[in-house]
């Protein structure tokens, strides 16, 4: 799984990667996505619909990511959320 950030004029960066199977680098995933929202970013994974259109799903807790993600997006909250 990887943790992507977007930043304004820089598009994606990669924060955070690793295997949620390894229980060492769940752990560090888990302390990275609460991190990021301690810091005021929102959380949503990439989901495909029926049509195939490409749409994001927001996520407020670890847990709710599914174990087949492969990414998952922070973005800041609008009006400057984000520190």
């Amino acid at each position: 799984m990887k943790f992507l950030r977007m930043r304004p004029g820089y598009g994606e960066q990669l924060i955070a990667e690793g295997d949620v199977d390894l229980a060492e680098d769940e752990e560090r995933l888990v302390a990275e996505f609460r991190r990021q929202l301690e810091q005021g970013m929102w959380a949503a994974i990439p989901v495909k619909n029926e049509s195939g259109r490409r749409e994001a799903e927001m996520v407020r807790a670890f847990e709710d990511i599914p174990r087949t993600t492969d990414r998952v997006i922070f973005f800041p909250r609008a009006a400057g959320g984000a520190a």
